[in-house]
């Protein structure tokens, strides 16, 4: 099969608003966390999330175009934006035909849903609405605008699988190009749900951190006082393509994709398998694809929630597969830092790993003040501050509800 590298990256996170920013705040244990503004929290038990700070459309979308775009689509636009000038796609002599768009989000444009809902249902019953409301709610439509945007006519979808669907992007982009449909894609995620209905939903599930006195300290990956996730929001680009192709384009190479996995807990609607059954084979297939064994990794990046039973199924899973080398990793859950965005969770996180591997530097897992005593503190999980290290290969996990599991593996780039 082709080999697939990675030559360009686009970030928009609520720690940093291009790729660079989103980086330097990761390794400075930046917390993106804040009280909400986009809704009056009043009667909510959560008061807080990790939004994009000082958002305004104005300053990337001109008036009437913004009006036709869900927020999690303008983030998409923003983002893949950033990935294509970052591997000078615009320079470059393409087969359009043989360039596509996979791009994920687990929910898609939930606030235009509930606006166009609410506005019926305080009217007089007529039917009226936006134009605009189905192709703003509809989860494929920033795949579809971005093959509008950029002309490529190769394969076009979006991939849905809750908290795992930009990496399924990821993986379903790298499979296409391994097996010769395909030169190059944008693939990734954005996810736009810190509203009303978002907000209410997953605190009527108990998912998400009500600790509103100490939100910065929040998202608490592995500590003893976690009590759930806090939400995020932006959106993460990668640009992939055949390394024959990215060669004759003479494009920079920012590491290589050598292994996916995929699985399922088969198990609950949203716990996962308390002894990680679907986690272990997940990374145990990725590990496959790559020709590797557990030994030659270096980095993990955990799906790493702060939900109770998640970080320690996760864990366990980790300690099963990788056995004593476990505690020769890096491991570290960026969420601590940027809250859980949701579909596009995996984007950002692979970026987070592929820029470890670039600057030999690995994040933290922040507010890890109290180390959970189910987990062995003989595991090494980046507390606090960032190490320094050679990063040759490292992992990306990211779990759904429904029990969807993927794993990406990347590694140093050496031609």
């Amino acid at each position: 099969m082709r080999r697939v590298v990675v030559t360009g990256m686009g970030a928009f996170t609520p720690v940093g608003k291009n790729l660079e920013e989103y980086w330097n705040a990761l390794i400075n244990g930046t917390s993106g966390a804040g009280l909400i503004t986009r809704f009056d929290t009043e009667k909510y038990k959560t008061k807080f999330a990790c939004e994009v700070k000082n958002y305004d459309p104005q300053d990337y979308f001109d008036r009437k175009e913004s009006r036709k775009l869900d927020l999690y689509a303008q983030f998409a636009m923003i983002a893949a934006g950033e990935a294509y000038r970052h591997a000078n796609l615009g320079e470059a002599d393409l087969d359009k035909d043989r360039a596509g768009i996979i791009w994920a989000s687990g929910i898609g444009g939930i606030t235009t849903f509930r606006n166009e809902i609410e506005g019926y249902l305080a009217g007089d019953g007529t039917p009226r609405f936006s134009p605009f409301f189905i192709p703003r709610m509809i989860s494929d439509i920033a795949a579809g605008l971005l093959s509008m945007k950029y002309g490529f006519r190769g394969p076009n979808y979006a991939t849905v699988s809750a908290c795992a669907s930009s990496t399924n992007a990821i993986i379903d982009a790298c499979n296409l190009i391994r097996l010769d449909m395909a030169d190059l894609f944008i693939t990734g995620g954005s996810e736009a749900a810190i509203d009303d209905a978002g907000v209410g939903g997953f605190n009527a599930m108990q998912a998400i951190s009500t600790n509103n006195e100490q939100y910065q300290k929040a998202s608490r990956p592995f500590d003893a006082n976690r009590d759930g996730f806090v939400m995020g929001e932006g959106g993460g680009a990668i640009i992939i393509e055949d390394y024959e192709h990215a060669k004759r384009r003479g494009a920079a190479i920012y590491g290589e994709l050598i292994g996916v996995g995929l699985s399922a807990d088969a198990y609950h609607l949203t716990a996962p398998h308390p002894e990680g059954d679907g986690a272990k084979l997940v990374m145990r297939n990725a590990l496959k694809s790559a020709g590797l064994s557990p030994s030659e990794v270096d980095y993990i990046n955990v799906h790493g929630t702060a939900t109770p039973l998640g970080d320690i199924s996760e864990i366990k899973a980790i300690l099963d597969v990788f056995g004593e080398h476990a505690f020769k990793l890096n491991i570290s859950s960026t969420k601590s830092m940027t809250g859980h965005l949701l579909g596009a969770a995996g984007a950002i996180e692979s970026i987070a790993v592929i820029m470890a591997i670039r600057d030999g530097i690995v994040p933290p897992t922040i507010n890890l003040d109290t180390l959970d005593p189910r987990i062995d503190s003989r595991l090494n999980l980046t507390p606090n501050t960032a190490q320094r290290r050679d990063v040759n290969v490292g992992l990306s996990n990211t779990f759904g509800f429904g029990g969807h599991n993927t794993s990406v593996i990347f590694r140093k780039f050496n031609g």
